[in-house]
């Protein structure tokens, strides 16, 4: 009985349907580390990388993913238009900033460009599973060192 229930648990899990992620960073090491932690669950599938905002937009329309996680510092077009522009063309698509930026500035600007998620990258390793099953359940995430009660604030 149990065997049984395990061979349908493990049914039921490669059945599931896998979430399509878009990386976007302009350093290639922090792109393979990103991939690096997805791959270790089933539940995420990597359909793209870019290394430029520009490269993220174009990609993001063409293969429309489900989560495109974006840094904010890349040239010539920034994470914050990224989000902006994906949020008015692929609304159904979630945006999660993943950034070195510990600053309620850049958060709210983040909110305010449509990101669905701010995620610092000293909070990755540990958390960025974490972000993305939030995401895929429709809440919001950000890195647990802003204040709650700002958080609130800005999502609502």
């Amino acid at each position: 009985m149990a065997t049984c229930f395990a061979l349908q648990c493990r049914l039921m899990m490669t059945l599931a349907p896998q979430v399509r992620v878009l990386l976007s960073d302009d350093h290639p090491i922090v792109r393979r580390g990103v991939r690096n932690i997805l791959e270790s669950t089933p539940d995420y599938v990597i359909c793209g990388e870019a290394g430029d905002g520009n490269q993220t937009v174009q990609l993001a329309l063409r293969l429309r993913p489900d989560v495109i996680i974006t840094d904010i510092s890349m040239a010539p077009m920034n994470g914050l238009e990224v989000t902006q522009r994906l949020h008015n063309s692929l609304p159904e698509a979630k945006v999660l900033i993943l950034t070195m930026h510990d600053s309620v500035e850049m958060l709210r600007a983040a909110v305010s460009a449509g990101a669905s998620g701010y995620l610092l990258k000293s909070d990755a390793e540990e958390l960025l599973v974490s972000a993305l099953h939030s995401l895929g359940e429709g809440h919001r995430f950000v890195s647990p060192s802003f204040d709650s009660n700002l958080v609130g604030e800005l999502f609502n």
